[in-house]
């Protein structure tokens, strides 16, 4: 899911087998998966995760590899407490279980995440990373929190309102060529708002014959053409962070 106006599932794709660097602590009412920075340089990237929740690994390792380029990350669990949703769950009842986890609806959380990441981590420049459900949650933060000095959004999209345009700090929007929950029309009206209206530097890259979850969600050992995509992009997810914080 990354179109919040029209919810369609999303297949898990690959479910990486990895343990993870980092470790979990309590944030005010939020549980979350912290990975410290090796090169402690007062930088921290939120991490959002796609609607299998925050515990998946994948979500995990992309943090890691975020936290490995010399930020400290923090994986927040932006469902608190609710389940995330399950392959094996009814998909008819997706719409339901969407109403109650609003992308958009996550104000409190960041709010709790950023006086963590000041207070015990010092952090004095922050960026937002998400996918999926989470690119959705970015596209939000972006559009509301000057503090964020970067954000990139992973396959999601706002479009229930007019509005998709007025960021406040640079951001990368990545999608897929041949995403299923995301048409490229959506993708061209997008680029339109910002072209006419955006006064902030972003970028929207979409990769060619890419489905959705490709830069999470595939295994590296895949296709070699899609291995090429899954690395650009993760390269350009960093290039982004190292050039505007």
């Amino acid at each position: 899911m990354a179109n919040e106006a029209c919810p369609c599932p999303c297949d898990i794709g690959h479910r990486i087998e990895y343990g993870g660097m980092g470790h979990e602590v309590q944030v005010e009412h939020v549980k979350a998966y912290v990975t410290r920075s090796p090169v402690d340089a007062g930088k921290a990237v939120i991490v959002i995760q796609d609607i299998f929740g925050w515990q998946l690994p994948n979500i995990r390792y992309m943090a890691d590899m975020i936290a490995g380029n010399g930020y400290t990350t923090i994986v927040p669990d932006f469902f608190v407490g609710q389940e995330p949703w399950h392959p094996s769950d009814d998909w008819s009842t997706f719409p339901e279980w969407l109403k109650t986890r609003n992308a958009r609806n996550i104000d409190k959380e960041i709010d709790a995440v950023l006086r963590y990441l000041k207070q015990h981590c010092y952090a004095q420049k922050i960026g937002i990373v998400g996918f999926c459900w989470g690119g959705v949650a970015v596209h939000h933060v972006m559009m509301k929190y000057p503090e964020f000095r970067a954000g990139v959004s992973v396959y999601g999209i706002i479009k229930d309102s007019e509005d998709v345009y007025s960021l406040k700090n640079p951001t990368l929007f990545i999608f897929a060529e041949n995403d299923a929950v995301i048409p490229l029309e959506n993708v061209s009206l997008l680029t339109q708002k910002l072209k006419e209206h955006c006064k902030v530097a972003y970028q929207i890259k979409t990769f060619s014959g890419q489905t959705h979850g490709f830069v999470h969600r595939k295994r590296e050992d895949c296709l070699p053409a899609d291995k090429a995509y899954i690395d650009e992009a993760r390269r350009n997810l960093i290039e982004w962070l190292n050039r505007y914080m």
